[in-house]
């Protein structure tokens, strides 16, 4: 998978305006942790995650997706006519239909020619909106377009607390279960692709290369369980040990397939943006995958895991704070729940 034509022109990211810490968190928990003997600092001792963010109760992802998509528009300085594609990419959506993206579409007034679609591929479907949109401009079906999404993590984290606290007889075993629902934060990115010819940029998107591992798709599994819970907010359930061991070697798989498509060797690679889960992760990923880890850019302390928003969010900021330099050659290393993985390669060329 490679591309000719195709230009990274911008990132965006909205940060939510309300920080919860860790401890806040196990200080609603401690009659959990008391019963089962427990000691508080281990959300952040074992994650890494000392605070996450959420948005204002109430707010819809496609509000908040409308402004974070007029951001990279307005930074991109295409003419929104040019605009062809409008993929909304997270798994937050505003409700089952119609597509969030038409709400994002109408705000930030593209044109009615433009192709408008939600993509869902739990922490991977932004990514995976600019493939296909890469895809479409490299084929000469658009010239431009934006991918765009919110997580809003605020009701998985509230009400696993509340399931926790109210479940008389939950075990560690359950609390182990429920764990990585505890690190879900907030965000929002966006990024704007084109084709070369209306690039101001040169920030080429080389391409990549995907894979899955299916097999491991019953690891992490969330939704709407109403009758089990007594609401409607979503709960998550995730085999974070086995998740963990299982996506790091698909991630090694695929960076293999990555590098054999770009022509790439490690030493090519000057900076990464990864999918932010914790401190484990980040740690034996780039073991395994035989990187530096002074090359990544890591939000997960503040941010927690934010979804499909959390690459490019870290993109977003690691561009707007000097991490990414002129010349550089930029690994997008993206991996969600599947289990599956795409990695893009970018050629940056504007300080």
């Amino acid at each position: 998978m490679r591309y000719q034509h195709v230009c990274v022109e911008a990132f965006s990211y909205t940060l939510p305006p309300n920080i919860v810490t860790s401890d806040e968190i196990e200080s609603q928990l401690a009659p959990v942790y008391e019963r089962l003997g427990l000691s508080a600092g281990r959300l952040e001792l074992m994650t890494g995650i000392r605070e996450r963010r959420f948005f204002d109760r109430g707010i819809f992802p496609s509000h908040v997706s409308s402004q974070t998509a007029e951001k990279a528009i307005e930074a991109s300085q295409i003419d929104r006519s040019k605009l062809g594609v409008l993929i909304h990419g997270s798994v937050c959506r505003d409700r089952l239909e119609p597509a969030t993206a038409s709400s994002v579409h109408h705000s930030v007034g593209l044109p009615t020619s433009a192709l408008v679609l939600d993509v869902s591929n739990a922490c991977l479907g932004l990514l995976n909106g600019m493939l296909m949109l890469a895809n479409m401009i490299e084929l000469g079906q658009v010239k431009a377009g934006v991918v765009v999404g919110t997580e809003d993590g605020r009701n998985l984290v509230e009400g696993t607390i509340e399931s926790m606290l109210r479940n008389e007889s939950v075990t560690r075993q359950d609390m182990k279960l429920d764990f990585a629902s505890l690190t879900i934060g907030s965000g929002s990115a966006a990024v704007v692709l084109c084709d070369s010819t209306l690039s101001r940029t040169g920030n080429r998107l080389l391409g990549g290369a995907f894979q899955a591992k299916t097999d491991s798709h019953g690891l992490c599994e969330g939704g709407v369980e109403a009758k089990k819970h007594g609401d409607d907010r979503p709960r998550m359930q995730t085999d974070s040990e086995a998740m963990l061991h299982a996506g790091i070697g698909l991630a090694v798989s695929t960076w293999k397939k990555t590098k054999q498509v770009l022509h790439w060797q490690n030493s090519n690679v000057d900076k990464t943006f990864t999918h932010q889960v914790g401190k484990a992760h980040r740690k034996l990923l780039y073991e395994k995958l035989g990187l530096n880890p002074k090359i990544d850019f890591p939000t997960v302390e503040f941010l927690g895991n934010v979804g499909a928003a959390a690459l490019p969010m870290a993109a977003a900021m690691g561009i707007e704070q000097g991490h990414v330099r002129t010349g550089n050659k930029i690994a997008l290393l993206g991996i969600g729940s599947g289990l599956n993985a795409l990695m893009l390669g970018i050629e940056w060329q504007t300080a």
